[in-house]
């Protein structure tokens, strides 16, 4: 049995220093109109924690297209706050920064990934408060951010 309860992925997610640019370019490509650009939501509502401290300040832009079934790409322009968006921006530039995968039980799930040596990076609400996510760094041997996903 898989520790995350799935391996059906639904994510994966570029950070990206100019949404708009990037949003546009891949439209192109995609032959599709670009999609809106979200807001993070309200702090209030998103309670983002960032290592375990919580960081209201740390906001994001967003844009998702769809990809495949059940399958988004997703761009994050972060704003200039710390956070597992901007450190990995000013760290690596722009690229992939996650995979994620829709769970169930999200407290488990994590609990499960942390019992198998990896740790809470990142955590908070959606924007509508309709889910919740939590990135989780691997440690060695993965080469990206694991992003748990549980829509209420």
């Amino acid at each position: 049995m898989s520790i995350l309860g799935t391996n059906t992925l639904t994510q994966v997610a570029l950070v990206v220093n100019d949404i708009e640019k990037t949003k546009t370019r891949l439209a192109a490509l995609f032959g599709i109109e670009p999609p809106p650009t979200i807001e993070a939501g309200d702090p209030t509502i998103t309670k983002t924690h960032v290592h375990g401290k919580l960081t209201p300040d740390a906001r994001c832009r967003m844009a998702f297209f769809s990809v495949g079934e059940n399958v988004q790409l997703e761009l994050i322009e972060p704003n200039e706050v710390s956070s597992v968006w901007r450190d990995f921006l000013n760290e690596k530039g722009e690229g992939i920064h996650h995979i994620a995968f829709g769970v169930k039980g999200m407290d488990n799930v994590v609990k499960a990934c942390e019992d198998f040596g990896m740790r809470e990076v990142q955590k908070g609400f959606y924007g509508d408060a309709s889910g919740c996510y939590s990135y989780l760094d691997p440690g060695d041997g993965l080469p990206f951010i694991l992003e748990l996903l549980e829509s209420f």
